[in-house]
């Protein structure tokens, strides 16, 4: 008997494969496409405390292998979020993780966390603090915009505050434009995550050789899709090396081999993001991917491949 079980914190999910914020939409989307009832959970958009406009248009362009997008978080805004798309999202029956980001401090997380802490149908709360389209001032004393999960402190606070306000449990979403991603993971796990999610998207440029401007209004913009798989699958090596908690790895996963690689790695899960935009059935197929390939090899886990990596 094949298992393709796993656990994220106290978070059991039946298969391994999860949509990825901010490229599923509200799942209704891709209800002609797949049985959105057979992925293992659902990532929403990302949700601010008040309605977000996002950035202006265009926000998005192809490159070699992958795609730049610099949406901006667009988004309703939390109550709107919780009274307009939570409904239509738990029909699923699917586990919802609400990716959550702060615009102002760290306390949003703490309010944001303590309100969906309240939700039934709220099954974990994903941290996005590694959204590259939107820097914060890190400090009242310094001029300088960074990530929250460009350092350690910050990132410490924000997990911190989240933590102390839910009982769900809290998967913290890292940046790959770090010196160094165990440092920054670290203080996340000192803080009481749960899980981690790597690697969210590289910051690049496309440029217009006839107007010379960037192709995305925003100008630098998240780099995704197969182009940043190796890098992806390294970081999650790395980070496999320093922690025994959950890994959700992704950045490139389009395929079952792919995402197979990032078991192999030391992720526990995989998330699926540009690859729906290739093949609105992507994560459908993997999940039967990874039953055969369990099944052909005899083994009787995914659990058993994570961190398996011979090197």
């Amino acid at each position: 008997m094949i298992s393709l079980q796993i656990k994220l914190g106290n978070l059991k999910l039946k298969n391994p494969v999860i949509a990825a914020s901010g490229t599923f939409g509200y799942a209704q989307e891709f209800n002609n496409f797949m049985n959105i009832r057979k992925l293992g959970a659902i990532v929403t958009k990302t949700i601010t405390i008040n309605p977000k406009a996002g950035n202006s248009m265009p926000r998005t362009c192809e490159t070699p292998s992958g795609m730049l997008n610099s949406i901006g978080l667009e988004n309703p805004g939390l109550e709107k979020f919780i009274q307009e798309k939570i409904p239509s999202l738990s029909k699923y029956k699917v586990p919802l993780i609400i990716s959550i980001a702060s615009m102002e401090s760290p306390q949003e997380f703490a309010i944001l966390a303590k309100r969906l802490n309240k939700i039934k149908e709220v099954a974990a709360i994903e941290l996005n603090i590694s959204c590259p389209n939107v820097k914060h001032k890190l400090g009242k004393d310094t001029e300088e915009n960074k990530l929250i999960a460009q350092d350690s402190e910050a990132t410490y606070l924000a997990v911190k505050k989240a933590r102390s306000a839910t009982n769900k449990t809290i998967i913290t979403k890292l940046s790959p434009n770090v010196t160094d991603i165990v440092e920054i993971s670290q203080a996340a796990e000192r803080a009481g995550t749960d899980c981690f999610a790597l690697v969210n998207t590289f910051s690049g440029l496309s440029i217009n050789i006839n107007t010379r401007r960037s192709k995305v209004a925003a100008g630098l913009a998240g780099l995704s899709g197969p182009a940043i798989k190796p890098i992806a699958l390294r970081m999650v090596w790395q980070l496999r090396q320093k922690t025994k908690l959950p890994i959700i790895g992704m950045g490139g996963i389009i395929d079952a081999e792919s995402a197979l690689e990032f078991f192999i790695a030391g992720a526990d899960a995989v998330a699926v993001g540009t690859g729906n935009f290739i093949n609105p059935a992507c994560s459908i197929d993997i999940i039967a991917g990874l039953k055969r390939y369990l099944t052909q090899n005899k083994v009787s886990s995914i659990t058993k491949l994570t961190g398996s990596l011979n090197l």
